[in-house]
């Protein structure tokens, strides 16, 4: 594998923009210092490392290829048929493969262990794990709260539980089953309250809050074609609409109203600190593949959207937040746009690969954004190179040339 550096360094510890990643069992004060208590997924003997060590999980036709976030050199290959989709399962440890008619979990092989006042960091071969969650269509995975939520388009199944778990057993899981299913997602909050999205096979409207012992204790269907969630601060949860987005907060929900009758915001970027959310922003409801210039930034305290136009294109893997909580946009003229959520000012653009071309079929490899700490990671299905950007000066640090077409990426903390 092709390797070329300019800037060596270590990720601090940290949590995924805009994701609240907890650690693994390791990081709870009553976890006792031992590689064993976390391993029972590992393919080999744990090595203890100076400090976290963060990896990324790259999809391709046919598999998953694990990496050091800091080098980018491969660490693991795993063999899988069919198209997959990844999401950090929330543990800063393993993540979850949507794959046929299931919810995988491919062990990373990264792990922190606390120890009084202060942890160990462990590393292992990345290996597929036992547990997994059948799902005839696996959708939504969610992490919020401590707890990750799986939602079963298929049958409406929610399946809440500890990630932290998922080092040692298949998790403690809690069900709850939506009136009827579709595409959808489901919230799990702080005080044991769930959001869930309304819907049916033919068409979704909005999102209900049930309490603790699941009973509906709110509802709004004030959203048609409800779609994609993304967590801001003081736990705002914002979702998607074909015509604005709805507002979950201090136990109201607000509706949020696009200023074009068809404004349809369906993919979302959060981050705990920020009251500000990024979004995409599509106003022709007949298009094929609307290939839209301009995002949307919604405040969540005042309620107001504001749309920037960035003069290109992106698509629905083009959205992030940085570690200030600055908005992030991968173009199609293969630039990063940082852009001040605040005042809605692009403040830089960190050119990173070429032009491209958003492809017809959404599961076909495009360019690809996520998010780590200071670092921004960049695919580029058509060089087959992966890019990590430092987000403070717009440096490329590394870059290597994967062995496969990447297609999704995401990432664990370590």
């Amino acid at each position: 594998m092709h390797l070329n550096t300019r800037v060596s360094r270590r990720l601090t510890l940290a949590t995924s923009v805009g994701l609240s990643l907890a650690l693994v069992t390791g990081c709870s004060s009553n976890s006792t210092d031992t590689a064993a208590a976390t391993t029972t997924t590992a393919s080999s003997a744990p090595n203890e490392q100076a400090s976290a060590t963060p990896r990324l999980a790259v999809s391709y036709d046919g598999g998953v290829l694990v990496l050091d976030a800091t080098s980018l050199d491969m660490v693991g290959e795993t063999e899988l048929d069919g198209f997959t989709r990844l999401n950090p399962a929330g543990d800063g440890r393993h993540v979850m493969i949507s794959a046929g008619e299931t919810f995988k979990v491919l062990d990373t092989g990264t792990w922190s262990s606390a120890h009084g006042d202060h942890s160990h960091y462990y590393t292992a071969d990345p290996v597929m794990s036992e547990v997994e969650f059948a799902a005839d269509e696996p959708g939504h995975v969610v992490r919020h709260a401590g707890k990750t939520v799986l939602f079963n388009d298929g049958s409406g199944l929610v399946e809440i539980f500890d990630p932290v778990q998922l080092a040692k057993r298949q998790p403690r899981v809690e069900t709850y089953t939506t009136p009827e299913p579709h595409h959808g997602v489901a919230v799990a909050l702080a005080d044991g309250s769930l959001l869930t999205t309304i819907g049916n096979s033919e068409s979704r409207n909005g999102i209900a809050i049930l309490d603790a012992d699941r009973k509906e204790i709110l509802r709004n269907e004030q959203c048609p074609g409800v779609h994609g969630e993304a967590v801001a601060a003081d736990e705002t949860i914002v979702l998607g609409c074909q015509d604005g987005l709805l507002v979950y907060k201090n136990g109201a929900i607000t509706k949020v109203q696009s200023p074009d009758v068809y404004g349809r915001i369906g993919n979302q970027a959060g981050s705990e600190e920020s009251d500000i959310v990024l979004g995409d922003y599509k106003t022709d409801p007949d298009a094929e593949l609307e290939r839209p210039q301009r995002v949307s930034l919604t405040n969540t305290t005042t309620s107001e959207l504001e749309l920037v136009d960035l003069g290109t294109s992106y698509t629905f893997r083009s959205l992030g937040r940085g570690p200030h909580g600055e908005a992030l946009v991968l173009g199609t003229d293969g630039a990063i746009h940082v852009i001040d959520p605040n005042t809605g000012a692009v403040t830089k653009k960190i050119a990173v690969i070429g032009e491209w071309t958003e492809p017809t079929e959404w599961q076909e490899p495009r360019p690809t954004l996520f998010t780590l700490d200071h670092t921004a990671y960049v695919t580029d299905p058509t060089s087959k190179k992966l890019i990590a950007v430092d987000l403070e000066d717009g440096s490329i640090l590394t870059e290597t040339t994967l062995d496969h077409t990447p297609n999704e990426l995401t990432g664990v903390t370590g």
